[in-house]
């Protein structure tokens, strides 16, 4: 199965200064699949999903590497291909639903702007395919739906909303940036299952971005390891649960909470395994410094 986003070696630091926060990832996503970004805050998670979306702080900037989308490279593209490209081909679920949606503008507007301004899309098809993107998230009365404004929806109805955004365009790479963070566990789980179910019907490639390996096991098919924006680990959701290679990764495995142990005191990823891992990150760097 092809690949349709490959990040190749994509490497970022502070501008200014050789402080790498991205240090050579590489990260396949295929057609279909859903891939998961883990590790702890910090690790470079967002970060990764930002490259891929060209949307980096000013702050950052990328100095090497290849971030390809259907086979072309993104960082090679002038600015306004690149846009072009992007807002065609991809979309974002963001984390928080009360920022992400403009709180002046009704919900019908917010997801229909991006199929008429970026796809072109007529006005009466593009409120067509909102009526329908809402349904496909099991909104109730969606015409009533397209004319509230965000603060007349609750947080679960808000994160639906986002989710029908961002498949309303059919894109074929999604990034999903912690979309049930701000969620209680109930709704979290409706909301992974609607995500899976969309992700399965339009045949999407998601970048699931989390720190929670409980939601890994149950929407991704591989996941990659970070921590300090390198990643340490690169396999099957199967393979990881059996049994993770890297140190650092089964210590993550072993902290995560189990509902069948709920009397188990939490376990923080041991000093020793931090130690070796921040050494061969300093290892890394002093690589690619030698070699810069």
């Amino acid at each position: 199965m092809s690949a349709f986003l490959k990040i190749c070696n994509l490497s970022a630091r502070l501008r200014g200064t050789d402080e790498r926060l991205l240090r050579a990832v590489s990260i396949d996503v295929p057609t279909g699949t859903v891939r998961g970004l883990v590790g702890e805050s910090g690790a470079g998670k967002s970060m990764i999903g930002k490259a891929v979306l060209g949307v980096l702080p000013r702050a950052v900037e990328v100095i090497e590497g290849e971030i390809l989308l259907d086979g072309e490279d993104l960082l090679a593209m002038p600015p306004a291909r690149r846009r072009q490209v992007i807002g065609a081909r991809t979309a974002l679920i963001p984390q928080d639903p009360l920022t992400a949606l403009n709180p002046s503008r009704r919900i019908g507007s917010q997801i229909t702007d991006r199929l008429i301004d970026i796809l072109g899309w007529p006005k009466e098809r593009a409120r067509g395919r909102a009526l329908e993107a809402l349904q496909e998230v099991h909104i109730g009365e969606p015409e009533r739906v397209l004319r509230l404004y965000p603060h007349e929806l609750s947080g679960g109805m808000r994160q639906r909303v986002l989710i029908a955004a961002a498949f309303a365009a059919e894109p074929k790479l999604i990034v999903a940036d912690e979309p049930t963070t701000a969620l209680d566990v109930t709704v979290q789980k409706q909301v992974l299952q609607l995500i899976s179910e969309l992700q399965a019907r339009h045949s999407t490639a998601l970048l699931f971005v989390t720190h929670d390996l409980g939601v890994v096991a149950k929407i991704c098919d591989s996941l990659s390891v970070l921590y300090a924006g390198k990643v340490v680990e690169d396999t099957t959701v199967e393979a990881f649960f059996a049994g993770p290679s890297h140190p650092y990764s089964a210590a993550l495995l072993a902290a995560t909470p189990r509902h069948t142990d709920p009397a188990s005191s939490l376990k923080p990823v041991p000093r020793e395994v931090i130690e070796t891992a921040r050494a061969e990150i300093a290892a890394a760097d002093a690589a690619w410094r030698m070699h810069g």
